[in-house]
């Protein structure tokens, strides 16, 4: 039996909204509505349709091994968790599925590299290019890690060349030609100095005689959420209005339907599973509201969630992230009206159960070769796993283990320039740090496996706040669509009370102490923050404007150097028992 899909039927109304203008005002979409199967009409049925597979990836950042622990897996329904991911096997899936009709089309909707464990890092992610070459991908809709290292390396990598710095890179005396993406990048949404796109805004296939557009749309606040320097001179236009600007240029090509590849995304209730759709919110729904109803075909990102849904009659996907989901989509079109008819969608787990490709597999085990004497190097021990997710933590306030691990190495790097206190930002924590095997024994930490926690290379960076900004500092971090609970240091602590509905949260004071002492307003204390938290990240502004900055040593550094200092085969790191630095309900 066929999986089932998410079933998106255009008929009557709904298909003349194709044919309207791009300047209406589009109409408020109306509550979520989760759909597996729909029959569409006999007549729709009988219409001689073309179909269109559209295969979509997003947030892959470069995890070409198989990805470990939570994210490691994904979640079927009934809360049942299945081990999936891995370049070889993503490549194996994706190759199944396209041999299953030849009107094919692969595509990202962002963040194939940037944020990358160590093997794609060391080598610029060329070896993640060389992978969706293999798999057949087409476009990649740009998201904002495909920026971090700015936008002349991420021409590099759809042009071939060779990159800054590649002659320091292991294995390079021997290293072939680097040939560059066979796909496209898209970013319509994404200006230079001169207001024009700094990349092709979308991309046209014509497959089995009737032409898709697929428009790439990176998130409007990438500049929030990347160092500046890397998107210098760059401007992110409004994501719908841009869509929206180009339904005449597209219709009068022919296209019979537009695919959204958004680098924006939202997040399922509680209960979900991969390939379900329930309770959709977050900073998505805005933009779906502003889209022409002429888009019927959003696939999603950036939140790193899985869901597929039809939301007021418009079909929107996300395959979760790290390669551990493929969305299967058909358009079933009908060439003579040059009309999208039904749109349906179903998540396909990238389980481990099949042959791994055998050329994805001689590309890894090339780079995985060269970059062994790095990765494989021993830099401490650990006993029991440090996780990130607080729900893993059993964390009410957002404090991890994990996080308190990295606030404290980044401390102790920086007492040398004062530092009594260091913040750490949530997203900037790629993965856990697993122990790779039982609980009980003291198992070796790898750098590799340190570097995929925190493979940004963020400087750190120690700055003055008095404590009246800190207190502001605090309760920034409940200003958006979710709360993003910095980690901190030993010795300080504080409380909050957390408000969903105003989406703020209240700190007294009172309850903000150091080493036990009450922090004073007008007291100046040193700070240590990597270097996205101190060019105001996140929104922290107050961080941004912060004085007397001193530049430290790389964050992977200061992590890696305190699990050397602290961490033996005889006495091996362990995650606390009790959570006691932050106490506070946002995590509930």
């Amino acid at each position: 039996m066929a999986p089932s899909r998410t079933l998106l039927v255009l008929t009557g109304s709904a298909l003349s909204l194709l044919a309207g203008c791009a300047g209406e005002t589009p109409p408020v979409l109306p509550p979520v509505v989760a759909a597996k199967v729909v029959v569409a009409p006999p007549a729709l049925q009988a219409l001689p349709l073309v179909h269109v597979q559209v295969l979509a990836l997003n947030d892959f950042h470069g995890n070409l091994e198989p990805p470990q622990g939570h994210d490691g897996t994904v979640v079927q329904e009934g809360g049942a968790r299945i081990p999936a991911g891995g370049a070889v096997y993503l490549a194996a899936h994706v190759r199944r599925l396209a041999a299953e009709n030849p009107n094919t089309v692969v595509v990202s909707a962002g963040d194939l590299t940037g944020a990358s464990p160590l093997v794609s890092n060391l080598f610029e992610d060329e070896p993640t290019i060389l992978v969706m070459n293999r798999l057949g991908l087409d476009f990649e809709g740009v998201g904002n890690h495909d920026f971090d290292r700015g936008l002349g390396e991420l021409r590099r990598l759809g042009r071939g060349g060779l990159a800054q710095g590649a002659s320091s890179r292991p294995g390079s005396a021997n290293e072939p030609a680097f040939s560059g993406a066979r796909f496209q990048y898209l970013a319509a949404n994404v200006l230079g100095v001169d207001g024009k796109p700094v990349l092709p805004p979308y991309g046209v296939k014509e497959l089995g005689g009737v032409k898709v557009a697929f428009i790439g749309m990176t998130l409007q606040g990438t500049r929030t959420v990347t160092t500046r320097q890397a998107v210098e001179g760059l401007t992110f236009e409004n994501e719908a209005k841009t869509a929206n600007a180009l339904l005449p240029e597209l219709r009068a090509q022919g296209v019979a339907t537009t695919v959204i590849l958004l680098h924006e995304g939202g997040f399922q209730g509680p209960g979900g599973s991969f390939d379900s759709c329930k309770g959709l919110s977050g900073d998505i729904m805005p933009v779906l509201e502003q889209l022409d109803p002429a888009f019927r075909v959003v696939v999603t990102a950036h939140t790193h969630q899985a869901y597929n849904c039809n939301i007021g009659g418009r079909l929107v996907t996300s395959a979760g992230s790290y390669g551990r989901l493929v969305t299967d989509i058909d358009l079933a079109i009908d060439p003579s009206k040059r009309e999208l008819v039904q749109a349906t969608a179903h998540n396909v787990a990238v389980t481990r159960d099949i042959a791994p490709d055998p050329v994805v597999a001689t590309i890894l085990a090339e780079y995985e070769g060269r970059a062994r004497p790095i990765t494989d190097k021993v830099i401490g021990y650990q006993r029991g796993s440090f996780t990130r997710d607080p729900k893993t933590a059993h964390s009410p306030s957002c404090e991890t283990p994990l996080g308190d691990l990295i606030a404290d190495s980044q401390l102790a790097a920086t007492r040398n320039a004062g530092a009594v206190l260091a913040l750490m930002n949530p997203g900037g924590i790629r993965t856990d740090l697993v122990a790779q095997g039982p609980d009980t024994a003291s198992q070796p930490i790898l750098y590799g496996t340190a570097f995929e926690v925190e493979p940004f290379a963020n400087r750190l960076i120690t700055l003055t706040l008095t404590g009246a900004q800190l207190h502001a500092v605090l309760e920034r971090q409940f200003g958006g669509e979710r709360a993003r609970v910095l980690s901190v240091s030993k010795g300080f602590a504080y409380a909050y009370a957390y408000d969903a509905a105003a989406r703020s949260a209240t700190v007294p004071p009172a309850s903000m102490r150091l080493a036990g002492k009450v922090i004073d307003p007008a007291k100046r204390y040193r700070v240590t923050v990597n270097s996205f938290l101190a060019q105001g990240g996140d929104g922290f502004t107050v961080l941004r404007d912060a004085p007397e900055r001193t530049e430290g040593m790389l964050d992977i550094e200061a992590f890696a150097g305190n699990i050397t200092r602290e961490s033996s085969i005889a006495k091996p790191l362990a995650p606390p028992a009790r959570l006691e630095r932050v106490v506070g309900n946002a995590c509930e």
